[in-house]
């Protein structure tokens, strides 16, 4: 037992621990998230539904009845998915599926995994996604001369919530158990502890006739419906108002954000989420639900909470959102352009600086890899997050400032990202070592030169 929790751990990017932290990590910090989030994700829909996008209101009608008896009620106020809602969400779901396994694209792999595994993907997500926002174009026109609209989405967006939470939770059970019994590959294996093991998976890269698992509920399901949710919901302000200038700015800023997303979906799959996240209620439900519940909040909100911003102001937030996008993009383009020239190139006219971090698998191989000590990568080891929080708040900033909960993803965004500031450094200090010290001497700040 005590030999399949130290492999787990080593798997996983998650330490084996004991004790009283060792509870609160596989335990009760599972339950608790277990617990949080899917009630979060309806307390947005109710507040932005019936609370006219007011925290302060939903928490009044809560607290009026008491607590349990203020969230069992917002819960039974919830229809289950009717056949509509069941019709958009499965059918969406096969045809994401068909696209993930039919749509061309050259063959793109991973970061090899401590059990020596590299795991080979079809770099098709920007023609998916094109395909897909095509598709939705002229479904929306045909509906549209039916005398029917996709905004059924947002009427009934609580059966939309409620049908993908309970199949979520059906969907992790499921991997679960695949983990155990039919594993894909050898990065796979069990906690010891069943409720840990269903909150953050058992296989790292599990795959189902072919089709990855984490690529499907990523990027084909919860990337794809947020781009999906934005139109409709900009659509429905449309049927509502007419053109109101903060909804579609904070619409095409969010579309652009997606298209770049897409664009560089091969080097999203050497991100934390998929080199180290495993496919349980962590990374799973929260694409499928979390994403489709919880980061659509500012479009959700300005449906209801119109804003009008003006010409300037909504120039001057574009320019300011799209120079962030740009910076991001250029960042990640310097790492591609670093791997794709073994670190022989230029960097802001300037050689790049690099260190060869050399580490070893779990089996003794030795590997090497490059990491980049200059531009963007030379200003702070992760500050490629700065701009995809600017961003965040750029395309949030047309809500205005009368409510915080179109702040929520902002919110959470600089508390995800900051934390994985940490996450990073751990995982890479522990697998390259004295040359990740050497790194930090080079790179002393994580995100923002003089402050962190």
């Amino acid at each position: 037992s005590s030999g399949i929790n130290a492999e787990y751990g080593r798997m996983s990017g998650e330490p084996p621990k004991s004790g009283i932290l060792g509870a609160i990590n596989r335990t009760v910090g599972p339950i608790m998230l277990m617990v949080y989030s899917p009630n979060m994700v309806m307390f947005m829909w109710y507040a932005a539904a019936h609370c006219d996008g007011s925290f302060s209101e939903l928490g009044r009608r809560i607290l009026d009845k008491g607590i349990i008896t203020g969230v069992a009620d917002i819960w039974g106020s919830v229809s289950l998915g009717t056949p509509v809602v069941l019709y958009a969400i499965f059918g969406y779901m096969l045809f994401a599926l068909i696209l993930q396994a039919t749509m061309p694209g050259p063959r793109a792999e991973g970061p090899v995994t401590p059990k020596g595994n590299v795991p080979v993907y079809k770099d098709n997500g920007f023609l998916c996604f094109l395909v897909t926002i095509a598709s939705f174009v002229g479904l929306t026109v045909y509906l549209k001369q039916q005398g029917l609209t996709p905004t059924i989405v947002y009427d009934r967006f609580d059966e939309v919530l409620v049908t993908l939470t309970l199949f979520s939770l059906v969907f992790c059970a499921v991997l679960q158990f695949k983990g155990y019994f039919f594993p894909s590959s050898s990065d796979h294996g069990s906690s010891g502890n069943l409720l840990f093991d269903f909150y953050w998976g058992t296989e790292l890269y599990p795959r189902v006739f072919g089709l990855d698992v984490k690529v499907f509920t990523n990027c084909r399901f919860g990337m794809t419906i947020w781009p999906l949710l934005c139109l409709i919901f900009a659509l429905k302000s449309y049927e509502l108002h007419g053109f109101v200038d903060s909804m579609w700015v904070s619409c095409f800023l969010q579309m652009v954000y997606f298209t770049k997303f897409f664009w560089w979906e091969a080097g999203y799959m050497r991100t934390i989420d998929i080199m180290v996240d495993r496919a349980g209620y962590y990374i799973c439900w929260g694409c499928l639900v979390y994403i489709t519940g919880f980061y659509t909040s500012v479009s959700l909100y300005l449906v209801n909470k119109p804003v009008h911003l003006g010409g300037p102001l909504s120039a001057v937030i574009l320019v300011l959102g799209v120079l962030s996008i740009a910076i991001n993009f250029l960042a990640d383009k310097q790492k591609q352009d670093i791997r794709a020239s073994d670190g022989k190139c230029l960097i802001w006219g300037k050689p790049a600086k690099v260190i060869r971090a050399k580490y070893v698998l779990e089996s003794g191989e030795q590997r090497e890899s490059i990491l980049l000590a200059s531009g963007w990568w030379g200003v702070g080891r992760h500050f490629h997050y700065v701009p995809e929080l600017l961003l965040a708040f750029f395309w949030t900033v047309p809500a205005g400032f009368e409510n915080l909960m179109p702040y929520s993803y902002v919110i959470f965004l600089f508390i995800l990202l900051t934390h994985r500031t940490f996450r990073d450094d751990e995982k890479c200090g522990a697998k390259y070592t004295s040359f990740w010290e050497t790194y930090c001497k080079l790179v002393p700040y994580k995100m923002i030169p003089g402050i962190f």
